[in-house]
């Protein structure tokens, strides 16, 4: 992992959106908040993003894609940028993890950002 990679720290805010689930249709609908903070000296971009989300059947999906919500964000120096997301699973518990693509925009350099794993879990399930 570069040392730029270990300057920028994601954070992420799970919650279930009990409103838009249904046990019956096994549709569980989670929501997230993301900060990525830039504690490096200089611009980052975000640029593409990587999910994987493993379901409590283990049936493992894969989420790639340009930037976050329809944005590719320019992070300056010691400021965050924060969204809103979500993510529809067919059973009531998963796990979801990534990696962010950014690029240095001093050199042009490319670099990944790894997003730790985070647990989706609806009220009646979480243990």
């Amino acid at each position: 992992m570069s040392e730029l990679s270990q300057q920028v720290k994601v954070m992420v805010e799970p919650f279930y959106l009990d409103g838009d689930s249904s046990m019956t249709e096994n549709r569980f609908v989670f929501g997230y908040t993301v900060t990525i903070r830039n504690d490096s000296e200089q611009a980052i971009q975000l640029l593409a993003r990587y999910w994987k989300i493993t379901p409590g059947n283990g049936q493992v999906q894969e989420v790639r894609g340009e930037g976050v919500v329809g944005e590719q964000p320019l992070i300056a120096a010691g400021e965050h940028f924060r969204y809103t997301s979500r993510a529809v699973l067919d059973c009531a518990v998963g796990v979801m993890e990534g990696t962010y693509t950014c690029i240095d925009n001093a050199t042009q350099t490319t670099f990944e950002v790894p997003i730790k794993p985070f647990r989706l879990a609806s009220p009646l399930h979480v243990h």
